[in-house]
């Protein structure tokens, strides 16, 4: 596994009290960052999590918001300064899932989908940008899906996949947008992970993704030596082929 060096920076994961975004939060705390647990409902879990990252010798604090609202964006990143300080790395990973056929999903349902996987994505990553900005360094990692970089769709789950096209999209535009930052903005894109709630008849390899092979990723994106590295959309899909989704 990859050894970045955070001591000293600070570490937000959206949707972190469970799943891949656990993972990821405690895999930056092993790296030395100090986190903030983000849940939306799931406030025990949130704090369980946490308490992990402590017994990894770093702060931590839990953070509840729904994140499609600009106010609660912003109260979020307000309470995580006050707490631990700026946030130095940003990891995108909160968004929901319908797999249903696109006519059968409710409007309510469709905005929801999109919102909290792309909307988010753009809210959180606006509002951490003027203090890593500021200070010169910052590492923005979205969570996309394996075939968002090629558009690929179906009819099933559609909003999903539009959302994380828009997310890779996303990605390389602020890449762009921050050449002369110090940062850098990059995407990670599973495809079925042993966490996920849907699985195919087939695996890849024989096995789903776990999450330490997404971590792998993140935290090679967020090494210091990285720095040239913007922009990128690594698939970790154990070479799935996708004709068709």
């Amino acid at each position: 596994m990859i050894e970045p060096d955070c001591e000293g920076r600070v570490a937000l994961v959206t949707g972190s009290a469970g799943g891949i975004g656990r993972a990821f939060l405690l895999g930056l705390a092993d790296a030395g960052a100090d986190v903030a647990v983000h849940y939306n409902t799931s406030d025990a879990a949130a704090e369980a999590t946490a308490e992990t990252a402590r017994e990894r010798g770093v702060d931590a604090v839990t953070v509840g918001a729904d994140l499609t609202d600009p106010g609660a964006v912003e109260a979020c990143f307000e309470e995580i300064e006050a707490e631990l300080g700026s946030v130095d790395v940003l990891v995108n990973n909160v968004g929901d899932f319908a797999p249903e056929y696109w006519s059968d999903i409710d409007l309510e349902t469709w905005h929801r989908v999109i919102e909290t996987n792309l909307t988010t994505t753009m809210l959180c990553s606006k509002r951490a940008l003027g203090p890593m900005r500021e200070a010169g360094w910052g590492r923005i990692v979205n969570v996309g899906y394996a075939s968002a970089g090629r558009a690929y769709v179906s009819a099933k789950n559609f909003p999903y996949f539009v959302a994380k096209t828009g997310v890779v999209m996303f990605t390389r535009m602020l890449a762009a947008e921050t050449q002369d930052d110090g940062v850098t903005v990059n995407a990670v894109s599973p495809y079925v992970v042993e966490t996920s709630d849907e699985f195919p008849e087939e695996a890849p390899r024989g096995r789903w993704a776990e999450p330490s092979d997404l971590l792998q990723a993140l935290l090679f994106f967020v090494d210091e030596d990285s720095a040239y590295v913007s922009g990128e959309n690594v698939e970790i899909d154990g070479g799935w082929l996708p004709e068709s989704v």
